[in-house]
């Protein structure tokens, strides 16, 4: 089976990311696939989503006028790459937004740092709050099934994965009761006591996406799988009219201080 990620490919990106620390003069503490690659379906012509946050030095952070805490390079049609500052990865953790979870998840690393890697997974775990990370992905699925039916009046075999992906999630968090669900297909739908038949279609979806243009439509949906996303859905929306957020952990804050704190220092 063809790798998600060619060696050429992975040298080249490599090569993006040094370029990168070394313009920018900041210090890339991880670097991930964050799209389809990463998801486990992506398709023949899928582009690469490439995912990083870095810290500065401390005289960065002493300037008067403040820089941006966001590095961005679309390199070309097929190579997309982007960063947080670890400030702003930590501020959007402390708000228990789901994608530093995903990025800190992915199978795919071309860069890490296992010390900052762990440090972060841990503190994001503790930060992440149920009721929020729910409504991402429920906002999720709802906008994609409105996009669903592409041009010729098909099922967008992309857009369905895209259904598909988020309500899996859902049924994740919902038989763990967990807020930080992982991010590729296979982890994914392991922990989701799925029965053979269902499994058994969403497999079948994923080798079908893998031989397939990013455009592909198909005539129908998947009934079986479909029911599973309704279902998914309602439970979804159901379980955030009956549960408030929860409490978070003490002094979060103050952890996320001094995590900002200790990378900067070492790097000055």
């Amino acid at each position: 089976m063809t790798p998600p990620v060619s060696d050429t490919m992975r040298r080249r990106i490599l090569s993006e990311l040094a370029d990168i620390e070394a313009k920018e003069d900041a210090r890339i503490l991880f670097a991930v696939e964050s799209g389809s690659r990463a998801w486990g379906f992506h398709s023949t012509d899928s582009d690469y989503d490439v995912r990083f946050v870095y810290v500065r030095p401390v005289d960065w952070h002493l300037s008067l006028k403040p820089g941006r805490d966001v590095i961005e390079r679309p390199v070309d049609a097929v190579l997309d790459v982007s960063g947080w500052d670890l400030r702003k990865a930590l501020n959007l953790a402390l708000g228990s937004n789901a994608v530093i979870s995903e990025w800190l998840q992915s199978p795919i690393r071309y860069i890490a740092d296992e010390e900052a890697v762990g440090v972060l997974t841990a503190f994001t775990r503790k930060a992440l709050d149920r009721r929020s990370v729910t409504w991402h992905y429920l906002s999720l699925l709802k906008r994609q099934r409105a996009r669903l039916i592409g041009p010729e009046g098909g099922v967008r075999l992309k857009r369905y994965f895209y259904c598909l992906r988020p309500a899996l999630t859902l049924r994740w968090m919902r038989l763990k009761l967990s807020a930080m669900p992982p991010m590729d297909m296979e982890t994914l739908m392991a922990g989701c006591d799925l029965d053979g038949a269902i499994r058994s279609l969403a497999d079948d979806l994923i080798a079908l996406k893998k031989r397939v243009t990013e455009q592909r439509e198909e005539g129908a949906s998947v009934p079986g799988l479909d029911r599973m996303i309704a279902f998914e859905q309602q439970a979804a929306e159901e379980w955030l009219n009956f549960n408030a957020k929860s409490v978070p952990e003490p002094d979060l804050i103050g952890a996320a201080e001094a995590i900002h704190r200790s990378y900067v220092r070492a790097l000055g």
